[in-house]
């Protein structure tokens, strides 16, 4: 029976809810609504619990007094035949009114919001964020991303129910109490009216501060997480260079930042603490005071004394703790305007309404007088065009910064283009979605990046509905198998179930390479994208899936970035890039009896790389290894 209670109260917010969509607003107040509308009958469960249990309190303050005077003005022998009825309804208010106002309030706070409305934050947040563009991650820390997505979910829900809870209940309870006070005598309220306009004042005084300090604090600790995770993050690095103390010193200034702020805000809350216990003791000796004075002129009786006393003890005593949730409420509202800053930002790169999904029955290629500038005036890509027929093989070529991996990643438009088109069977690819683009397309890249999950999970990732035998296939055309068996995490999980750490580095380069082929075979795209996919590789294991490399590019349209020319020279067309331009066009033995930059760079990479002292025209060391790759680095 508990239970089913229980779990009826936690079923009534969806965690999981969709919204309205979109990007959420840039306003405080309407950012706050955008959530809260979602779940807005149960805040206003809170509002009523609340004033439920406002009223019964103070109501049972105000049976003190009465029995008070109720055994001031009667006998043992009588007081239950003369004031029975009066008594059991006083018995009945604490015995069951004010439990039940007490249950109902935890039931809506507890059950129905605390959990599912945080995560429904954290849940729409997180959807509008994932789908940003490449540029709003490459613009800061991942950390600091997720930090900002996890704690404004908390923070604006804490602030919320701090706000329709604590303040509403402390609002109705210190209203109900003057309105008693005044029905005793007016005198009496007089000290807690005006406690309660000095109490505004100082909430007034000190709340802007401690908000707009709650903003540098919350600010601040980003930073120091943000600082902290990117070390973590590249750990290698640290140690490779020897840098410990420099990460050290980099750590300690934002860490410094956090402790100054952190004091500004508690030199705030210790001068509203002290101005709050100031007042608390003047309305406390005044309200004693005031009701004495009123007794002894038998304008109140003894209940009176009683009951006002108490009350105002009980005031004092909460004051305390509103000046806390006060406090908290703007702490919160400080970390949600930091959140904003990353989650009610708009999407740059964004599907057209109702944009169907790209078909691609034959692969063809076309890059249509495309320019981009990077949000630059001039320079990188100025109106190229370029033709990629179906089942057509090529290699892009030139120099770091020729505009290689720029192409490609318009291509797959993680930006939109400034100007020209670029158009899949004669799709234009904005505007098809973003989804249906990606799924067509495969890619190895230089840099492999694998997610900190089971090996399965990571080569599921070319086709998640695929069965475990075909996920088994792929890691054996990609001669992965081998060393998968031997795999065991931490947690004692083995083979495929074995995870791989975060971006894959319990995997060597070469394991990682072999995974990401794994995974792109099983995808099985009409379009590939390789950036040197087998750098990591050994020379045994390169050859030997070099034959399942020709297979997967068998009937697909294939775009390969090179730098290692050797790499490429298989390939049916080869396009040599300069400051974004196409410079030449042509195959292999085409290009080099042409003599232009693809001969000139053909000469330093095979017959002057030992002269050149292993350097190539892009600057990067070079194996010399001219066994058949497919690609290498990217612009």
């Amino acid at each position: 029976m508990i239970n089913r209670l229980l779990s009826w109260f936690e079923g009534r917010i969806d965690p999981f809810a969709a919204g309205s969509g979109g990007q959420p607003p840039a306003g405080l107040m309407a950012f706050y609504w955008y959530f809260v509308r979602q779940a807005w009958v149960w805040f206003a469960m809170v509002l009523l619990a609340g004033a439920l249990v406002a009223i019964v309190e103070v109501a049972m303050f105000r049976y003190v007094g009465s029995i008070v005077d109720l055994l001031g003005t009667t006998t043992p022998e009588k007081v239950f035949q003369e004031h029975g009825e009066t008594l059991l309804w006083m018995l009945a208010v604490v015995l069951f009114a004010r439990p039940f106002a007490t249950v109902f309030h935890d039931l809506v706070v507890r059950q129905a919001i605390l959990p599912p409305f945080t995560n429904l934050i954290r849940w729409q947040s997180h959807r509008h964020v994932v789908r940003q563009s490449m540029a709003f991650f490459q613009n800061d820390f991942a950390g600091r991303i997720a930090s900002r997505v996890m704690q404004t979910g908390s923070s604006l829900r804490a602030s919320v129910v701090e706000t329709v809870d604590a303040l509403w209940f402390a609002g109705l309870y210190a209203a109900s109490a003057l309105v008693l006070f005044a029905d005793a005598d007016i005198w009496l309220a007089m000290p807690l009216f005006l406690w309660v306009i000095g109490y505004i004042l100082l909430l007034r005084h000190f709340v802007p501060k401690l908000r707009d300090l709650a903003r540098v604090l919350s600010e601040r600790n980003s930073l120091l997480t943000g600082r902290i995770v990117d070390g973590y993050t590249n750990i290698m690095t640290v140690k490779l260079f020897a840098h410990a103390e420099r990460e050290d010193a980099y750590v300690r200034e934002a860490m410094g930042e956090h402790v100054s702020a952190f004091r500004k805000q508690l030199r705030s809350v210790t001068a509203m603490t002290v101005s709050v216990n100031v007042l608390n003791c003047l309305m406390l000796g005044a309200t004693g005071a005031v009701a004495v004075l009123l007794w002894q002129a038998g304008v109140v009786g003894l209940g009176a004394i009683a009951f006002t006393t108490g009350l105002a003890i009980r005031i004092v005593n909460m004051s305390g703790w509103i000046m806390w949730e006060v406090t908290g409420i703007f702490e919160n509202v400080g970390q949600v305007q930091e959140g904003m800053m990353t989650i009610a930002q708009p999407l740059t790169v964004v599907d057209r309404p109702n944009a169907p999904k790209l078909d691609v029955p034959r692969g063809e290629v076309r890059f249509e007088n495309i320019t981009f500038h990077y949000g630059r005036s001039e320079g990188i890509i100025e109106r190229l065009s370029l033709t990629v027929k179906p089942g057509e093989r090529i290699g892009l070529v030139g120099r770091s910064g020729a505009g290689k991996s720029t192409l490609v990643s318009l291509l797959l438009r993680f930006y939109d283009l400034e100007g020209g088109r670029i158009v899949i069977d004669g799709q234009d690819v904005a505007d098809v979605s973003q989804e249906s683009l990606r799924a067509a397309i495969g890619v190895v890249t230089q840099d492999t990046s694998l997610l900190h999950r089971s090996v399965a999970d990571n080569i599921l990732y070319g086709r998640p509905d695929a069965a475990p035998e075909a996920v088994e296939a792929a890691a054996e055309r990609a001669h992965a198998t081998a060393f998968i068996g031997d795999l065991v995490d931490p947690k004692g999980r083995r083979g495929y179930e074995a995870h791989v750490g975060e971006r894959g580095v319990k995997l060597s380069g070469g394991q990682r390479q072999r995974i990401a082929i794994a995974r792109v075979l099983l995808k099985d795209a009409p379009i590939l994208i390789l950036d040197e996919a087998t750098s990591a590789l050994d020379s045994e294991v390169e050859a030997a899936i070099q034959d399942d490399l020709d297979a997967l590019m068998e009937g697909k349209t294939v775009i390969a970035i090179a730098h290692r020319l050797s790499t490429i020279a298989r390939m049916d067309r080869l396009i040599v890039l300069d400051g974004g331009a196409i410079v030449e066009d042509g195959s292999h033995e085409e290009l080099i009896a042409r003599g232009g930059l693809y001969a000139d760079l053909w000469r330093r990479q095979s017959g002057g790389f030992i002269a050149h002292e292993g350097g190539n025209a892009d600057g990067e060391a070079e194996s010399g290894r001219s066994g058949p790759v497919l690609m290498s680095g990217r612009a």
